[in-house]
């Protein structure tokens, strides 16, 4: 049986049900408006390179750039979408089709819905910095929900000019940590340009996002990776015809070496939602081995007797850290 709402509740319902009509509406309108039956042009692909909400700006095969309307019940279509499109004239267009997805990027809406905010990424890079501090917590919750969509993860450590000799053995132990359960870090200082050419060929041929805590430095990163992007931003906007709405719009940028980078604002909040026990378990990659082995079906891996993780962490097999990050996710999930 449904939860029952409040008054409040069910204003807010309401609310978002009669602004999602609109929305449909004037894209609807949009469609009908853009160019008169028969003067559409030919159909082409192009990738979604900016979304502003009812406008996108998509990117011909041929490299030109049109604003385009969607035409309705093609659901939400996100930065890294590939789609079919029609020319109407002026620089405009209309999407006709979303071709199919390699990899999706989803995050909950105001109704609960999974509401997609990137498509198509080949790599997470997770930016976190030696200030305002390492949290092996943290970046646990991003590996997990890199492993549960299948995008491989990257582990970028910025201000490593930063690095003590007292903080190197706190922190190289972690990485190293990391390395071994099979992930790749690569330590860079924006300060000093150091390993800006290797995190490079690491986003090389790649479609990529940035996430990452408030102040580790993905904006610096994102400038010194794209060192013309305010030009790029104008451009983008002033296409869009909607002026410069950076804080609010998706947009992916070429990369000079190859590749793409991604950055929406749903992404810098990208996390875990919806995730069942057993689905963060196998979340942990180097868990994987372990799970099913236990005695009871229905181990939750914190006390029982014959336990396989709580014996691969005995036995050092796994990180006794790895495994309590492990249960305070799950009672963040639960909470």
């Amino acid at each position: 049986m449904g939860r029952k709402l409040n008054r409040h509740q069910a204003w807010r319902a309401e609310k978002i049900q009669q602004d999602r009509v609109r929305r449909a509406q004037r894209r609807d309108q949009a469609v009908k408006t853009a160019a008169p039956p028969g003067e559409l042009g030919s159909e082409e692909s192009g990738l979604v390179i900016a979304n502003f909400g009812v406008n996108l700006i998509v990117e011909g095969d041929s490299g030109a750039r049109l604003r385009c309307v969607v035409r309705q019940n093609l659901g939400g279509i996100v930065c890294g979408d590939r789609v079919v499109l029609q020319a109407t004239g002026d620089g405009s267009g209309v999407v006709i089709a979303v071709l199919p997805r390699r990899s999706v990027l989803a995050r909950p809406d105001f109704g609960g819905d999974m509401k997609p905010i990137a498509a198509n990424i080949d790599q997470i890079v997770i930016v976190i910095a030696i200030k305002p501090g390492i949290e092996p917590l943290l970046i646990d919750q991003y590996l997990v929900a890199a492993e549960l969509v299948g995008i491989q993860p990257l582990i970028v450590v910025n201000k490593a000019d930063l690095l003590t000799m007292m903080s190197r053995r706190d922190i190289d132990p972690l990485l190293d940590e990391y390395r071994e359960i099979g992930y790749d870090v690569v330590k860079i200082s924006i300060r000093d340009n150091s390993g800006l050419e290797v995190l490079a060929q690491r986003l090389r041929n790649r479609t990529n996002v940035l996430v990452g805590h408030s102040g580790v430095g993905k904006s610096s990163i994102a400038k010194a990776l794209l060192p013309d992007i305010d030009v790029r931003i104008g451009e983008l906007s002033a296409a869009s015809g909607l002026g410069m709405h950076t804080t609010t719009a998706a947009m992916l940028y070429h990369l000079a070496q190859g590749g793409h980078l991604i950055d929406s604002p749903g992404i810098r909040s990208f996390g875990l939602w919806n995730v069942s026990p057993r689905e963060l378990a196998m979340g942990f990659r180097e868990f994987r081995p372990y799970l099913g082995h236990c005695r009871f079906r229905d181990c939750t891996h914190r006390h029982e007797p014959d336990c396989a993780l709580i014996a691969a962490s005995a036995a050092e097999k796994i990180s006794a850290q790895r495994l309590e990050n492990f249960y305070r996710l799950l009672d963040m999930l639960r909470s």
